[in-house]
C-alpha cells in the first residue's frame, strides 16, 4: 500500500481524479433514495485517502492554485445561473420568498456562529458547519477564504491548515443530517402543522390551471397533433381558410392538397369537396369535433407541413409580467403547445394565470413560423450551441476578481467579497446583461454545469485530500459530538420559523410553501420529495426565488460564519 500511495504522491493529476471519480461513484450509491452525493463524497473520499496514506508515512497533497480555480469557476457559474432569478426576487410576489431565504439563512448562520462560541469549538468549525448544516458546499470556499486572508486571527499554536481540516470535518459531520433532516422537515411539515397540503395544492391547481410536471418520461400523449382529413361535410365545402378560422379558432388548417397539387393555406383559399386538408391543433380539439370536416386519411403529401421544437428564452421586458392566459387570442395560438417550463433551472408548472418572468425558458413544439414569430414576440430561441462565448467568460471573470478587490473596514479589520463573491456577483451581473441584449454572452447550460459540477467536485476533493493528514490529530469524539449538536440545531430549527411566517405571516398556499421552505434552503431534494408527498408540482412554484436568494446568502455566509465564531 505504501509503494501505492506514494505513486500518487508523485502522480498528483492522477490522485485528483482517482479522488473525483471515486467521489462520483460512491455519491451515485443510495440508500432508499438518500445518498451523500459527489460533493460529500468527494470530502469524505479525500480525506479517506489521505488519512490512510498518512498511516504509511506518505504525506498527499495538491496543488492550491488548481483548487482555488476550479472554485472561481464554480462561483462564477453559479452567478450565471442564478442571476436572472435573483433579480426577479426583488419584485412582485418574489419578494415574500425572498424574506424566507434571509430568515432561513441568517438563523442558520446565527445558530453556527452562537453553538461554536458556546462550545468553544476549533477554527474553522462554524464554516464547516454552515456548509454541512444548509447543504450549502460553497461556503466550504469562502470559509477557507477567511482563513487564508488573513480576517480569521488564529490563537497561538494554530496553523491555517488546522483550520481548513477543520472546515472539511465539521462539513462532513453536519451534512448528513444537513440533508436527510430537511427533506423529512419539507416532507411532513404541513402534517405536524394540521394543513392537508393534497388538497390545497389540488385547489391551486384548479385556481390557477397547473399542470403537473412530475412523472415526467416518454409517454404516447401528445398535447399538438396535425392530422389529414378529406373534406366531404358540405358545410365547410366552399368556405375560405379565413372563415374556417373565424369559425373554428381552435384550428389551424396548415396545408390543403388538391389532386397532386398542394396549394398551400392561403387565407383567400376556398375549399372545395374532395380537398385533403391538414389540420394543426391540441389533441382535444382534433378529437372533440369529430366529422366535421370530413373522414380521417392517411395523406402523406398533405403532412408534410415544417413542424420545429424549441426553447424560447423570455427577454423582451414588455412580455414580462404577461400571463399565458394573454396570448390565447392570438393567431399563432392553435399552431404551437407549450410541454415545458422552466424557471430558475428548474422544472416550472405553469397555468393559465403564470406570468412571464425574465430569464424564464419555454420549451414549444408546433408549426416552425409559429414558433420563430413566438420567439420574436418573447426573446428569443435558445436553441442547441455548443459554443461559449469565451470573451464574455473571460472579462466577467476579470470583473469578478477586480470587485473581489474592494475592501472596506469592519470588525477591527478590512474585509470585502473577496475573489469568489467577486466573481458570484460578476455571474449574476453578466446574467442579467446578456438577458437584455440578444445574442450576447452565450454560456450553454451544458458549460455552465461543467464549470459549477466540475469546479465544485475537484474543489472539495482537494480540501479533503490537503486536510486529510491532519484530521486525526484534530478529531475527538468529545468534539464531533459537539459539532453534530449544533449542526442538528442549524438544520432543524430555521425551517419552522420559515414555515409559520410563510403561513402564518404571508398567508401562502400550503403546497407552495412547502418548495418556499426547501428554496430557502437552496435544495432541491426537499422539494422534490414535498411533490412526490402531495402528489402534484404545486411545490416547485414557490422554489425558484428561495433557491437563487439563499444560494447567494449562504455561500457568502461561511466567510462571515468565521468571522464572528472567532
Amino acid at each position: 500500500m505504501q509503494g501505492f500511495f506514494s505513486f500518487l504522491q508523485q502522480n498528483p493529476y492522477l490522485l485528483l481524479f482517482f479522488v473525483v471519480g471515486l467521489a462520483v461513484w460512491i455519491g451515485r450509491a443510495s440508500v432508499k433514495g438518500y445518498g451523500l452525493g459527489m460533493v460529500a463524497g468527494a470530502i469524505v473520499v479525500g480525506a479517506a485517502i489521505s488519512v490512510t496514506a498518512s498511516l504509511y508515512g506518505v504525506k498527499l497533497e495538491l496543488n492550491n492554485f488548481v483548487k482555488s480555480l476550479f472554485y472561481y469557476l464554480f462561483m462564477y457559474g453559479v452567478g450565471l445561473r442564478v442571476g436572472p432569478s435573483f433579480i426577479n426576487s426583488l419584485k412582485g410576489d418574489g419578494l415574500k420568498f425572498t424574506v424566507l431565504a434571509v430568515v432561513s439563512s441568517v438563523l442558520g448562520l446565527a445558530l453556527v456562529v452562537v453553538g461554536a462560541k458556546l462550545f468553544a469549538l476549533p477554527p474553522g468549525a462554524a464554516g464547516g458547519m454552515l456548509a454541512g448544516s444548509q447543504t450549502m458546499s460553497a461556503a466550504i470556499g469562502s470559509a477557507e477564504q477567511a482563513v487564508s486572508s488573513g480576517v480569521v486571527k488564529l490563537p497561538p499554536g494554530a496553523k491555517p491548515e488546522d483550520a481548513v481540516g477543520m472546515i472539511a470535518l465539521s462539513y462532513g459531520i453536519t451534512y448528513i443530517w444537513g440533508t436527510v433532516g430537511i427533506i423529512l422537515i419539507c416532507k411532513y411539515l404541513p402534517r405536524w402543522w394540521g394543513v392537508d397540503a393534497r388538497a390545497a395544492a389540488k385547489a391551486y391547481e384548479a385556481e390557477f390551471g397547473v399542470s403537473n410536471v412530475e412523472g415526467g418520461g416518454l409517454t404516447g400523449y401528445r398535447p399538438f397533433g396535425v392530422r389529414a382529413y378529406r373534406l366531404e361535410n358540405p358545410t365547410q365545402v366552399g368556405r375560405s381558410i379565413a372563415q374556417f378560422r373565424q369559425s373554428h379558432p381552435e384550428y389551424r388548417i396548415l396545408n390543403v392538397l388538391r389532386g397532386d397539387e398542394l396549394l398551400g393555406a392561403g387565407a383567400d383559399l376556398v375549399l372545395r369537396n374532395g380537398d385533403v386538408i391538414a389540420l394543426g391543433g391540441s389533441i382535444g380539439a382534433l378529437t372533440d369535433k369529430m366529422g366535421l370536416i370530413g373522414p380521417e386519411v392517411a395523406e402523406q403529401k398533405a403532412l408534410t407541413v415544417p413542424l420545429d421544437q424549441a426553447e424560447i428564452l423570455v427577454t423582451n421586458k414588455k412580455q414580462v409580467g404577461k400571463t399565458l392566459e394573454s396570448f390565447r387570442d392570438l393567431a399563432l395560438a392553435g399552431q404551437l403547445q407549450i410541454v415545458r417550463y422552466e424557471r430558475g433551472g428548474v422544472p416550472y408548472p405553469a397555468g393559465l394565470k403564470t406570468q412571464l418572468q425574465r430569464m424564464d425558458i419555454i420549451s414549444v413544439v408546433g408549426l416552425k413560423s409559429a414558433v420563430n414569430e413566438l420567439a420574436d414576440m418573447w426573446g428569443r430561441i435558445a436553441r442547441t450551441n455548443t459554443s461559449t462565448d469565451l470573451l464574455t467568460l473571460s472579462a466577467g471573470m476579470i470583473l469578478g476578481l477586480l470587485i473581489g478587490m474592494v475592501q472596506f473596514p469592519a470588525f477591527g479589520a478590512s474585509i470585502g467579497l473577496g475573489n469568489a463573491g467577486g466573481l458570484l456577483l460578476s455571474g449574476v451581473i453578466v446574467s442579467s446583461v446578456v438577458s437584455r441584449l440578444r445574442f450576447f454572452g452565450n454560456t450553454p447550460n451544458a458549460a455552465r454545469n461543467v464549470l459549477e459540477d466540475l469546479g465544485l467536485v475537484v474543489f472539495v476533493a482537494i480540501v479533503g485530500v490537503n486536510a486529510g493528514a491532519g484530521l486525526l490529530a484534530q478529531l475527538t469524539g468529545a468534539v464531533a459530538l459537539k459539532i453534530f449538536i449544533v449542526g442538528f440545531i442549524a438544520c432543524t430549527i430555521p425551517p419552522f420559523i420559515v414555515w409559520a411566517i410563510g403561513y402564518h405571516g404571508f398567508k401562502i398556499n400550503p403546497a407552495v410553501l412547502m418548495g418556499g421552505v426547501a428554496g430557502a434552503r437552496s435544495h432541491s431534494g426537499p422539494c422534490r420529495e414535498a411533490a412526490v408527498e402531495i402528489q402534484s408540482s404545486v411545490p416547485w412554484i414557490g422554489f425558484p426565488v428561495g433557491y437563487a436568494v439563499s444560494g447567494i446568502l449562504l455561500t457568502v455566509f461561511g466567510y462571515f460564519a468565521m468571522l464572528l465564531a472567532q
